[in-house]
């Protein structure tokens, strides 16, 4: 696949910053909808106190994965994130049904309406003016009314409710909010690119196949989400997997030609350059025995093939709050990376 061209000189070009002002301001803002749906939920936390323990915990709905990643480790009972339609079989009156459906569209409506016909106890996190609030009503569901349609602030708010029932560890959604308004602040459109590491990670990504991995759970959840947007930004393939599977990748990669010259413009009288595998670590500061050897194998790959390697690190704040940061500064990049590609510009 052949690279097209990027212009670096767009990351400092407001009028060009100015087009992307829609994802930009989408991202700033990521904090304050934490804080929002935070707030929104304060009366959620007392109806909660005393439910008793449940005989497993299903999940399902825009970002389940995450709560089954954070919580898998910690939870008492068994978890299941669901993918859908409607419930598994065994789910009875014993068991707890989370419900994540920021915007209350109808791809978890079957989920629902199981849920209340069993008699299962359900949290329901959707729009209190909903039809999927509506269809949720019973004695046994307890609605989160959602305010922003943002699926990672609800899931945290929801993370910071299931603590209060015993099933998961203690969630901070300041701590989350914090962390993005943190990342927002490095990779704000007025930094310019000597100081902002997404525009500094968006010129690494443009002549790459970028191969993206996390160690722990949580980072690797965050390595799946940033290749989504990596894709949606630039149309480019982008892989997020285990060590063992992307390590092929890497070993097949051509090594790096020694006596290419580096100062040369592929793009000079219209000509191409092929894009390359590049690695790039997700490090949340998670340092168990096999996260450094499956680091070790798949940087020791990279290098033998002369590719680029960049590790994005965030250790800072507890666990959920790292995930967030990292796929913000993630997200922050797909978007430098779209507007340096010129995506955002008037066809010409």
């Amino acid at each position: 696949m052949s690279a097209e061209h990027f212009d670096d000189g767009l990351l400092d070009d407001e009028v060009e910053l100015a087009r992307a002002d829609t994802a930009l301001r989408e991202l700033a803002e990521a904090g304050a909808r934490v804080r929002r749906e935070a707030e929104a939920a304060k009366g959620v936390e007392d109806s909660l106190r005393g439910t008793g323990r449940p005989r497993a915990v299903v999940a399902v709905g825009a970002d389940a994965r995450l709560l089954r990643a954070v919580l898998e480790p910690w939870c008492p009972v068994p978890f299941v994130a669901w993918p859908g339609p409607g419930l598994p079989g065994w789910v009875g009156a014993l068991d707890l049904v989370v419900v994540l459906a920021p915007r209350g569209g109808d791809e978890t409506a079957s989920a629902v309406r199981d849920a209340v016909r069993r008699g299962t106890t359900v949290i329901l996190a959707c729009p209190g003016e909903s039809a999927l609030a509506e269809a949720g009503q019973g004695r046994d569901t307890t609605l989160i009314p959602a305010q922003t349609g943002d699926p990672l602030a609800l899931a945290v708010v929801v993370l910071q409710l299931l603590h209060v029932v015993e099933l998961g560890p203690e969630v901070s959604a300041e701590s989350v909010a914090s962390a993005l308004d943190e990342v927002a602040s490095r990779c704000s459109p007025h930094a310019d690119l000597a100081a902002n590491p997404a525009k500094d990670l968006a010129l690494v990504l443009a002549d790459a196949l970028p191969l993206i991995w996390g160690g722990s759970v949580l980072a690797a959840r965050a390595a799946r989400r940033v290749v989504e947007t990596l894709r949606r930004a630039s149309n480019r393939p982008a892989l997020a997997a285990d060590a063992d599977h992307l390590m092929p990748v890497l070993e097949g990669a051509e090594p790096r030609d020694l006596f290419a010259d580096p100062f040369s413009d592929p793009f000079a009288e219209g000509g191409t350059a092929a894009l390359r595998p590049a690695l790039f670590v997700l490090d949340d500061g998670a340092e168990q025995p096999s996260i450094r050897e499956a680091r070790g194998r798949l940087l020791a790959a990279a290098e033998s093939r002369g590719l680029h390697v960049r590790t994005l690190r965030w250790n800072e704040g507890p666990e959920v709050a790292r995930y967030a940061a990292l796929q913000s500064l993630g997200t922050y990049a797909a978007v430098y990376l779209a507007v340096g590609l010129g995506r955002y510009s008037p066809p010409t």
